[in-house]
């Protein structure tokens, strides 16, 4: 494990209690690539178009700027907690100096179980793109079977894990390098595409204000399907909190966090929702079954509209943001992990924290996080609609997450006491006197959004046979499962252990009476008192 600093800490993680011992090389432009490739257009738009469109036909396009409008606001706050506290495992941390010691150690227990599921759920989109740029990579069966799809999906996205598992572990520096490459190639992806499906339109704009039959047989009619279809948008704009939760890796971090976390959400929502534009614009037919197909969908479109060649070479820029997309959602739940793991908040934390040496990076989280994150995918293996299943559950998960941290900052700020009486630093953003507007709305739409998601709708989680109550209730099960046993855990076990490993603190700065300072740090130093 790598020592801590001896002397007084000059990247100034000492204010946060902590010794610097991860590799603070990452730059701007890095910084931001991480928010973006974790909110992944691409990967995003084109893995849950064909499921948006087949609950709400081409209007579940408002969708998009009515989910960027409500994830914005969290953006925003997330961005002025960013700007005081650029630490690892960034949800975790802020709520921790926000709220309870049981509502904080539920943060991050929540963003990391998401961000493992997430993780299965990305990579499950090379399922949606491989087969269609070449037949062989189907390698089981021939796509025809009943459980096919599944199967394969399952075999490529845990591949894939093993590839991410094997990169995060070698260290950050190989890591942004990569995901930076994969960055620039998704942008220029992205913006060559719409211009592509700009020049192929073949209707006008009036089709978004068509409901075109769907929703007929719904209780609730147009507006109960389009509340399903938003999921479609809802699972791609989070995750811009990586910025800062590979703050202790960043150059000037209270700076160049906040900036990335609202640069890669607006980025994502303007190329993403001219992407979903065109496609729908510029489709053959919008009655085409293969539109709300699995293996349809927006890419259906884009071969259809850009021929083979073409077409394909902006499937192969699909595959490569997908693989970014793993590679960041697994860096951020490898953060989330070290962060809790250092605060001796984990089972097994002291080796989940160990540093490498050499690499600078935590190995040992970043194996553990991809055996765990296939384990899902083998047990759904029979389950058609995995996709969506997996894509809500993770969804669900950090929109909770998300809510135990804007809910006690919102707390703080009823009560006027934010900033916090004990920061006295400069931030990197503030929101001002728009704090408090900007709050509230972050959490009704989070509370919002999160009653949409868990909803045990068939539409979602019991969509393909066996239609099994336990099935449609999954969601809830699950969602209900981590939470109650998380909480069970820390309170039983974890809570009459947690503080900061002697590995990890930092330095004892020097007493006055003593003259010097003491070099050995204590045996467990707490953070941030908060009460149970």
């Amino acid at each position: 494990m790598l020592e801590p600093t001896k002397r007084a800490d000059a990247s100034g993680m000492d204010e946060f209690g902590y010794a610097q011992t991860l590799d603070r090389s990452i730059g701007k432009f890095a910084s931001f690539a991480a928010g973006v490739s974790y909110i992944s257009i691409l990967t995003g738009v084109f893995q849950l178009f064909y499921f948006g469109f087949s609950m709400a036909g081409p209007a579940y396009a408002w969708s998009w700027p009515l989910v960027f409008a409500g994830q914005l606001m969290v953006a925003l706050c997330f961005a002025e907690l960013a700007g005081r506290y650029p630490v690892a495992g960034s949800v975790y941390n802020w709520a921790k100096r926000l709220s309870s010691g049981t509502f904080a150690w539920l943060a991050g227990w929540l963003l990391l179980i998401s961000s493992i599921v997430a993780l299965g759920a990305v990579a499950l989109a090379l399922q949606l793109t491989l087969p269609q740029i070449w037949s062989g990579f189907q390698i089981i069966g021939d796509g025809t079977g009943t459980y096919d799809f599944a199967l394969n999906g399952v075999l490529l996205a845990s591949i894939m894990i093993s590839i991410s598992t094997m990169i995060n572990a070698f260290g950050v520096k190989l890591m942004t390098k990569i995901n930076s490459i994969g960055v620039f190639v998704e942008l220029a992806a992205a913006v060559l595409l719409i211009l592509a499906l700009a020049w192929h339109v073949v209707r006008g704009p009036e089709v978004l204000f068509s409901t075109a039959g769907y929703g007929m047989d719904h209780d609730l009619g147009f507006f109960g399907v389009f509340l399903i279809g938003a999921m479609a948008s809802g699972y791609v704009m989070y995750g811009f909190d990586t910025a800062s939760s590979l703050g202790e890796e960043t150059k000037d971090p209270k700076k160049t966090a906040p900036k990335a976390i609202l640069r890669a959400i607006t980025a994502s929502f303007i190329l993403g929702g001219l992407i979903l534009l065109g496609g729908l614009l510029a489709a053959p037919d919008l009655n085409d079954p293969k539109l709300g197909a699995a293996d349809g969908g927006l890419q259906y479109i884009v071969l259809s509209v850009l021929g083979g060649p073409f077409g394909k070479a902006f499937l192969v820029c699909i595959v490569v943001a997908v693989t970014v997309c793993t590679l960041a959602v697994h860096a951020a739940a490898i953060r989330m992990m070290f962060a809790m793991a250092r605060d001796n908040n984990l089972p097994f934390s002291r080796q989940l924290s160990k540093v490498h040496p050499e690499r600078k990076t935590p190995t040992v989280a970043a194996i553990v996080i991809g055996i765990i994150a296939i384990i899902p995918l083998i047990v759904n293996v029979s389950q058609p609609a995995i996709f969506t299943i997996l894509s809500s559950i993770s969804i669900v998960l950090i929109y909770l997450s998300y809510l135990l941290v804007t809910i006690p900052l919102l707390r703080k700020r009823f009560q006027k006491k934010w900033p916090l009486a004990d920061d006295d630093t400069e931030p990197g953003f503030s929101l001002g006197k728009w704090g408090l507007p900007v709050n509230i709305v972050a959490v009704l739409w989070g509370g919002a959004m999160t009653l949409n998601l868990i909803w045990p709708r068939p539409e979602i989680y019991n969509s393909v046979p066996p239609f099994e109550w336990y099935l449609q209730w999954g969601g809830v099960l699950f969602v209900g499962a981590v939470t109650g046993g998380g909480a069970l855990l820390y309170r039983l076990k974890i809570r009459h252990q947690t503080g900061v490993l002697a590995a990890h603190a930092a330095p004892v700065p020097e007493h006055p009476s003593r003259g010097s300072a003491q070099t050995e740090p204590p045996a467990a130093t707490e953070l941030v008192s908060v009460p149970d």
